[in-house]
């Protein structure tokens, strides 16, 4: 599931070189004893501290430096001690050490205090300061924040105590004689203590981002968390309740505070295991999980602060009670990108999203013996390195001292993209897995050109949809999600996503995890503290996403959907005059195709983009305006600027899309040039990129989704080539293919008037409105299209002659006109319409009474009627 890369190796990196030293020491060719080299801390520097046994019977410490790959020596204890803890300053001058002190043995009668903290002075190595000499466990770090006060020489350290408190000391530094770096006043350490954290029983150190998180318990359960500044102040900038389990901790939990290799708890020990993982965009994951009851389940929560909610899952584990499983009681916490790996060894694996969370069908779900990370360890040794600014995660193997760099793995989540279902298991089990595999493949790692390649090999491989989901659906919106996703976490849900959300029933099986249940919160009540001043970068961010989540969960229909602009777009099509609006539709598709003009169309193995088609011109400007008005109500905050650059990039990514994935079919299939002739019959090659190219449609007027310009004209060319005049006729009277004047032209002017290429013709002009059919006769060289070009010349010319006399032209559609009958017959019928209209020359003109002409009308009314005699 994970790809692992080694960045470092307790034996290579550090154990050869200290044998080296210590023969030298010793003054021999190879030196054979037990060093006994443990990990102690890792900075935020990435520097690593470790401790091993001298030569001599001394302790020493010593710092691999991940960035020079060089290891030196820090200090050396003069007897054999135990460190629990230790941390090392920026500036490496001052060494912090918690020695694990025996009360036992030869020396319980001596009153001595099990934990003993030392602040060591290292340049040179001179005065040693005992900050504390209690009977509790003691963890030290030092803060390292970036600062420009390098005037003045000062260090801060954290003292956290096992009872529960937090002290944080603000020690000054001098020089004396030009290099040596020494404590100023030694003596007076204690009185500039601060008192940071007053009770707390769990607590967590982010030293990438210094940050201190912890847990008090009054009535209920907070977390908060302090937030240290370049400035060395610090404040509470967040509380979050938790709804934890009754004692969850039975001693004071440290975590990221250095390795403790004298008091390791056992993970029965651990009632709960609690991490928090941030993300730099805003993101903040709170994960927990509960020990396995009886062996039969676990559970665990994910608590979404950005998206304002937690999910709480319940996993059964069945029955299996093998030996090997019976030593797993938590789950493992790993922050990967946006998701969350929880993997419990030997029984399962959930990859969580934490950005589309909504629906279980879009983190992927893995169960059974054969899920494995793939490191050869047993998890309970495996610790968590996280950094707020690194997308992979990293793993720690105490046992080994080994590091692995962990990424999701494309090859495994291509196997499961075309992995068969087992020959007893229904497909619709798989499909969850799949869905969730292609969305983890396109949105984490879609950058990468080979891997898009694999996945549309996949989609040609794979064309008929699915039972619950339509493939290709998912692949366009899923592909067109990733190029805005790292912009903002508002945008999540407000930009399509998957097309699972528009059906008006989800299929139970992408609703629900056999085995798996889950329960929704949907207000987490996090509270944001601190002046607005202080609330800056990150914690800016969190509490906007935050709050964004909030309003568009309390707003109806807050993801923009496509389709529902269909009636738009009926509206639009019928639209004949030109108008303003169709004016500002114009502009935006300009927007969109110059956009696209300036990617990569170098190849431009398949002719899109060189033709006007005026209905997908029209629906590209339309998509650009409704999205950006839908932005701009929803995430007014990205302005409207960065909104207008972010629409017309997704419908132009949109087009570019759609080309590579048919550039890409058309190079599998080795099409050439010569697929483009009207003249020759299809290959199977051409059959199944004709098949593709249906789906693609199919996919995007689900969607209401445009298409390139050139699309249709080459679909089109594609169903002459591959389907039987009778079935093309079909396509065209269902509505699938859409007739250009391009390809109507080169239908006209490429095929012969063969028979059967004639009915062709009369067939396809049939079916045409009638402004276009009158445009397609012209360039047609046969009898019919000439009668035609006759009837309609000589008819201009009359219209001109009629227009100039003042006379009105008589329709062509007037009872008696034969349309049959050649322009001669047509010319001598509209001369005599004209004649019928023309004043006779010969009859007489004079005036007329109009009162005579009433009285004599009335009275042959009255003899017609029998009232009168003549």
């Amino acid at each position: 599931m994970l790809k692992f890369k080694q960045k470092f190796d307790l034996h290579r990196d550090v154990e050869i070189d200290i044998l080296r030293k210590e023969a030298s020491v010793c003054r021999v060719k190879e030196y054979s004893g037990a060093l006994d080299i443990r990990i102690l801390n890792i900075e935020r520097d990435a520097t690593i501290l470790y401790s091993w046994k001298g030569a001599t019977g001394t302790t020493r410490i010593g710092k691999y430096d991940s960035n020079t790959k060089q290891n030196k020596l820090l200090y050396t204890f003069d007897k054999q001690v135990s460190v629990s803890s230790c941390s090392l300053n920026k500036e490496e001058t001052l060494l912090a050490v918690s020695l694990e002190q025996n009360t036992r043995g030869e020396e319980r009668l001596k009153p001595i205090s099990k934990c003993l903290t030392l602040l060591i002075e290292i340049h040179p190595i001179n005065n040693t300061k005992v900050l504390k000499a209690v009977d509790c466990r003691v963890k030290v770090q030092f803060l390292n924040s970036e600062t420009d006060r390098r005037s003045v020489l000062e260090s801060h350290l954290l003292l956290l105590t096992e009872d529960g408190y937090v002290d944080l000391y603000h020690v000054l530094l001098t020089k004396q004689e030009g290099y040596r770096v020494v404590m100023a006043n030694p003596d007076r350490l204690t009185k500039t203590v601060e008192r940071i954290v007053e009770d707390f029983n769990w607590v967590q150190w982010d030293g990438h981002t210094q940050r201190l998180y912890y847990l008090a318990h009054n009535v209920t359960f907070l977390m908060r968390c302090v937030q240290f500044y370049p400035s060395h102040n610090c404040e509470t900038v967040l509380e979050l309740p938790l709804d934890l389990p009754a004692n969850p901790f039975h001693t004071v939990k440290f975590v990221n505070l250095g390795f403790d290799h004298y008091h390791m708890e056992t993970p029965e020990q651990e009632p709960v295991r609690m991490e928090v993982f941030t993300n730099k965009i805003g993101s903040m994951c709170v994960c927990y999980s509960q020990p396995i009851k009886d062996r039969q389940e676990v559970i665990y929560t994910v608590v979404l602060v950005h998206k304002d909610c937690s999910r709480a899952f319940r996993v059964s584990l069945g029955s299996d009670q093998s030996q090997q499983k019976a030593t797993q009681f938590h789950p493992l916490f790993i922050p990967i990108g946006y998701f969350i790996l929880v993997y419990l060894q030997g029984y399962f694996l959930h990859c969580i999203n934490t950005r589309q969370q909504e629906m279980l069908c879009h983190s992927l779900f893995l169960s059974g013996p054969d899920v494995d990370l793939g490191l050869q360890c047993q998890s309970a040794n495996i610790t968590v390195l996280h950094a707020e600014e690194e997308s992979n995660g990293s793993l720690l193997d105490l046992a080994t001292g080994r590091i692995h760099s962990a990424e999701l793995s494309p090859a495994y989540l291509l196997q499961i993209l075309r992995a068969d279902p087992p020959s007893r298991c229904p497909s619709s089990k798989s499909e969850p897995q799949r869905l969730a595999a292609l969305h983890c493949l396109l949105v984490y790692m879609g950058n990468n050109p080979n891997l898009e390649l694999k996945i549309i090999e996949w989609l040609c491989d794979n064309v008929n949809p699915f039972e619950s989901f339509d493939q290709i659906q998912e692949f366009i919106l899923a592909s067109l999600y990733r190029i805005s996703y790292e912009k903002s976490l508002s945008l999540d849900k407000v930009l399509p996503y998957s097309s699972v959300c528009d059906k008006k029933e989800i299929p139970v099986c992408l609703s629900e995890i056999p085995g798996v249940s889950c329960t929704n919160d949907l207000h987490t009540e996090s509270v944001f503290k601190g002046k607005a001043r202080s609330l800056q970068g990150f914690w800016l961010e969190l509490q906007w996403n935050t709050e964004r989540s909030k309003c568009l969960d309390a707003g109806p229909n807050p993801r923009y959907r496509s389709s529902h602009i269909q009636g738009d777009w009926d509206k639009l099509k019928s639209e004949r005059r030109p108008s303003s609006h169709m004016t500002h539709i114009e502009e935006n598709t300009k927007k969109v195709l110059s956009t696209v003009d300036t990617w990569c169309l170098d190849k431009k193995l398949v002719p899109l983009f060189q033709e006007e088609d005026k209905q997908q011109r029209a629906l590209i400007g339309l998509t650009v305006d409704k999205l950006r008005e839908h932005l701009n109500r929803h995430v007014p905050r990205l302005g409207k600027k960065k909104i207008d650059s972010l629409v017309v990039n997704y419908v132009a990514k949109l087009l570019e899309l759609i080309r590579h994935m048919l550039e890409s079919v058309w190079l599998k299939c080795k099409l050439g040039p010569c697929v483009l002739c009207l003249t020759q019959q299809g290959s199977p090659a051409e059959w199944s990129v004709f098949h593709f190219m249906l789906r693609i449609l199919e996919a995007t007027r689900g969607l209401c989704l445009p298409l390139p310009p050139g699309y249709h004209t080459l679909l089109s060319v594609f169903a002459v080539r591959v389907l039987p005049h009778h079935t093309f006729l079909q396509y065209i009277d269902h509505g699938v293919l859409q007739l250009t004047e391009t390809f109507l032209s080169r239908l006209m002017t490429d095929l012969d008037n063969s028979d059967a290429n004639e009915r062709l013709k009369f067939s396809v002009l049939k079916r045409l409105p009638e402004p276009m059919e009158q445009r397609i006769y012209h360039m047609w060289d046969h009898p019919v299209s000439s009668a035609s070009i006759s009837r309609d010349y000589v008819r201009t010319l009359l219209e001109k002659h009629n227009k100039n006399k003042g006379f009105a032209f008589t329709d062509r559609d007037k009872p008696g006109f034969r349309p049959e009958f050649l322009p001669l017959t047509y010319l001598a019928k509209i001369l005599s319409d004209i004649e019928e209209q023309a004043l006779n020359p010969f009859e007489e003109q004079e005036n007329v009474d109009a009162r005579f002409v009433e009285e004599t009308a009335l009275k042959q009314t009255l003899i017609l009627l029998g009232y009168e005699e003549k």
